[in-house]
């Protein structure tokens, strides 16, 4: 069980305060411990976050994941067209590992309380400055007390999600990442002799504009249960009616369904994380899920274990631009990627005639290759650098053809 402070023991100061207890504040309140800082984790607690649920591999070693959490290792994934076409890309390098957020994220959270976070289950109402260096943060701790506390600390990190609220009240209400909404059913898998052709070992990815017509759709085994979604900014969009053609399409149409949750998802950093003073965003409510794939778990542990690097630096020299070098270092490492995935899913996505071809392109064992080592390891590969070449050129040329298909012969 999660540890908390117990009412008569709560203390009324900390070094830090992090809203919000998924996989970006988790980890950040959980590395502040360890660095010797006091720091509060307040988490609601008790809704489950729509998560396909896929890690990398260098997550589960950087972040020292137990096997015991993954619901299942994920050796392909198969790339559906709207034709019906598809290609099965196979995992070269390692695995994709599959992890059930409502059993994932209370992990985190019991380990940050280990390390020596006090954590609390409560709904964060309000965070104002009272005077330079003192944050007031007023929250209601869940049932049975069900009352309202303040603290205060000299830094506050928002961790609370694509709308959050912290984002809102010390940034400003404009400050807002562009996001797709997400909406999955968690079903019960099929048993191993049934012939719905779910493969537990495999991921689906549907690129079909009657699944969703600009982002895709997923079919993720996670052992006993599958997350089955779709994920589309369009207003207006059929969430159910379209996990319903999904979940007909993978013959799953007769599962039973334990769950169903939809939450906003981000889809581009935004250009500033904290607000100069004394409060840093991380994770979706700093707007870190990459594009095209809708990928963020990692993500958001290194926001929060950057976050935490720099809280130390803050509280140590009371010099707020300490805070200014969690966005750049990201960046830093990952923003060509989410430059290339942004690209890719403002072309790729856009129509079904581009989505065909991009299932096509997907057969490429070039693509291939430097697919599953960007995503694994977390790195623009650099054994072959002509294969980025190759890859340049074959899209270039697909890319022309879909723009200008008069002035060129199919293949």
């Amino acid at each position: 069980m999660t540890r908390r402070d117990d009412d008569e023991t709560a203390r009324d100061a900390y070094d830090v305060v992090v809203v919000g207890g998924g996989p970006a504040g988790a980890t950040a309140a959980r590395e502040i411990a360890l660095a010797g800082h006091s720091v509060l984790l307040l988490d609601r607690e008790g809704r489950t976050k729509p998560c396909g649920g896929a890690i990398p591999t260098r997550l589960i070693e950087d972040f020292d994941i137990p096997t015991h959490l993954l619901r299942a290792r994920i050796a392909s994934a198969r790339m559906v067209a709207p034709s019906e076409a598809s290609v099965d890309m196979a995992i070269t390098g390692g695995f994709v590992g599959m992890v059930d957020r409502d059993s994932f994220d209370p992990f985190l959270r019991e380990r940050a309380a280990g390390s020596g976070a006090a954590v609390v289950a409560a709904t964060f109402l309000q965070v104002r400055q009272t005077e330079p260096g003192n944050l007031a943060v007023t929250f209601r701790r869940k049932q049975p007390s069900a009352r309202e506390e303040t603290v205060h600390a000299r830094l506050v990190i928002g961790a609370d999600g694509a709308n959050s609220l912290v984002r809102r009240q010390l940034f400003g209400r404009e400050k807002r990442p562009p996001f797709v909404f997400a909406y999955h059913e968690i079903v019960r898998s099929p048993p191993a002799t049934d012939c719905s052709g779910v493969d537990p070992a495999r991921c689906d990815v549907y690129y079909q504009g009657r699944i969703s017509p600009d982002f895709y759709g997923w079919v993720f085994p996670h052992g006993e249960t599958t997350s089955v979604g779709v994920g589309s900014a369009l207003k207006g969009f059929d969430f159910r009616e379209a996990t319903r053609l999904l979940r007909e399409a993978a013959g799953l149409g007769a599962a039973e369904t334990l769950r169903e949750e939809g939450a906003a998802l981000p889809l581009k950093p935004l250009k500033r994380w904290d607000n100069g003073r004394d409060a840093l965003l991380v994770g979706d409510a700093a707007g870190v899920v990459a594009p095209s794939s809708g990928e963020g778990i990692y993500y958001a542990m290194l926001c929060g274990q950057l976050a935490a690097g720099a809280a130390a630096a803050f509280l140590a020299s009371g010099d707020a631009r300490a805070l200014t070098g969690v966005r750049r270092r990201f960046m830093r490492a990952h923003g060509r990627i989410f430059l290339v995935l942004g690209f890719l899913q403002s072309f790729w996505y856009r129509s079904d005639r581009r989505r065909e071809r991009f299932v096509a392109l997907c057969a490429d064992r070039d693509i291939q290759r430097l697919v599953w080592d960007s995503y694994l390891h977390k790195r623009l590969g650099r054994a072959d650098p002509m294969a980025y070449v190759r890859v340049f050129f074959k899209d270039l040329g697909d890319m022309a053809r879909l723009a200008w298909p008069g002035r060129w012969r199919w293949r």
